[in-house]
């Protein structure tokens, strides 16, 4: 998988936007990436071990930090961290959003759960 052309964290609308060298663009909003993390704490050791992450429609991205020529870490307001995102995964990301995104919303609707943090 070759490297994004650009990527672009847009801090006031908290996205990331992502080129391709095919032409290729996805904005990708931090809600988003947050509950899609590709860490073991989001998506467990195995398919079945996913996680929901509920309660983030208002998480924001403090950085985007490169990894080697891989891929990217990015790190949450809610201080998670620990998700290494590939290229590979970022685009699959992208090219899946609608996807996924309608099967997050599914299932916190199936668990009654909610996008909105809890009240304290």
């Amino acid at each position: 998988m070759s490297a994004p052309s650009e990527i672009r964290l847009k801090r006031a609308e908290q996205v990331i936007e992502v080129a391709w060298p095919d032409g290729a663009r996805f904005r990708l909003p931090a809600e988003y990436l947050r509950v899609e993390s590709p860490s073991a704490e989001v998506q467990g050791h195995a398919p079945d071990q996913k996680v929901i992450v509920a309660g983030r429609r208002h998480v924001g991205i403090m950085r985007v930090e490169p990894v080697g020529n891989y891929a990217v870490r990015i790190v949450f307001d809610d201080l998670h961290d620990t998700g290494i995102y590939s290229w590979a995964y970022l685009r699959t990301l992208g090219a899946e959003q609608e996807t996924r995104w309608a099967t997050y919303l599914a299932e916190l609707g199936a668990r009654g759960l909610s996008r909105d943090p809890p009240r304290r």
